[in-house]
């Protein structure tokens, strides 16, 4: 089983299936409330529902525009990347954020917000949109004095839906990365960093490996959703009440 099946099963299993998202928070069948600090991996990092990203993505859809042809979308993704990274990006998209780097002789720079690096010098960028309904979809953004003259082998075309909820979704950390500050993440260092290193919004395991599994559970049975990858950090829900953290708090895990 995949860990992010574990994760779905073992959160079904406490508490019934996911019937609501809403900011930081998950609603359950049987009336519980998840805090959500695993985020899809970064791609919910601004909440679940009611986005100005989803609203874009409903109105092109009401318009049919949903097949595999160049449409005024392309342009406007092109520019919010260009804006969001700080050099005239040309783009293409992948199923899988594996196969988005196999086309360079370079390794690609990864983005990830609040971590305070600049992209301006960089040639080529992965960029994991912050839309949740991406699944594993990545955009490649490259620079566009380096525009490849094919699109690659493994690239594939996304609808304008989805490309204009990338689009808004983009400008959207963008103007969240100047709101959400440091004072906003630390609030919870009490509880947090005793199992996790914060830098922003990230939380890295300070659990072994070898334990992180049983600490996923634990955090589960506290009511929290954590990253089922060791690798993949978790992420400090903004704008909740400390008091989601308070059975963590009693009962702490040991490690």
């Amino acid at each position: 089983m995949s860990r992010i099946g574990f994760l779905a099963d073992k959160l079904s299993s406490r508490y019934g299936k996911v019937k609501r998202a809403r900011g930081a928070f998950l609603y359950t069948e049987k009336g519980v409330r998840l805090t959500d600090l695993y985020a899809e991996g970064g791609r919910a990092i601004l909440g679940w529902g009611g986005s100005p990203a989803v609203t874009a993505f409903k109105d092109v859809l009401a318009r049919g525009i949903t097949g595999s042809y160049k449409t005024a979308w392309d342009y406007r993704l092109n520019k919010a990347l260009s804006d969001l990274l700080g050099f005239t990006a040309e783009s293409y998209a992948f199923a899988r954020f594996e196969d988005a780097g196999e086309c360079l002789t370079e390794r690609p720079d990864v983005w990830k917000p609040w971590s305070g690096k600049s992209y301006a010098e960089s040639k080529a960028v992965l960029v994991e949109p912050p839309f949740p309904l991406a699944g594993g979809l990545t955009l490649l953004a490259v620079r566009q004095e380096l525009a490849l003259p094919t699109p690659p082998e493994r690239s594939i075309c996304i609808p304008a839906p989805l490309q204009a909820a990338f689009s808004r979704s983009i400008y959207d950390v963008i103007k969240a990365e100047k709101e959400r500050q440091e004072k906003d993440f630390f609030i919870y260092d009490t509880v947090l960093t005793r199992y996790w290193t914060r830098k922003g919004p990230w939380l890295t395991p300070k659990v072994p490996e070898a334990a992180y599994e049983d600490f996923v559970l634990h955090c589960l049975d506290c009511e929290l959703v954590i990253s089922p990858f060791y690798s993949t950090d978790s992420i400090v829900p903004y704008g909740v009440d400390k008091g989601v953290f308070r059975k963590l708090e009693r009962a702490p895990f040991s490690f």
